[in-house]
């Protein structure tokens, strides 16, 4: 008798890759704004990714010395 259960969670994540997109489209916009600015989040992401990178370039130079 097989184990059953090692063929799940492979068989979940390839039907989650397979139908995401098609639970993810978008639906039509009714009338509101078209137009969203990439303000507020994405520029705090931006700047914190460039923080983080900076302190690990830091911390490989370091430990090369």
């Amino acid at each position: 008798m097989k184990n059953y259960s090692t063929y799940i969670l492979p068989t979940l994540s390839i039907l989650f890759v397979l139908l995401f997109p098609v639970i993810s489209m978008a639906q039509g916009d009714p009338g509101g704004d078209p137009g969203v600015p990439f303000d507020g989040g994405v520029s705090i992401l931006l700047a914190s990714g460039l923080a983080y990178g900076a302190k690990k370039y830091r911390e490989r130079k370091q430990r090369n010395k």
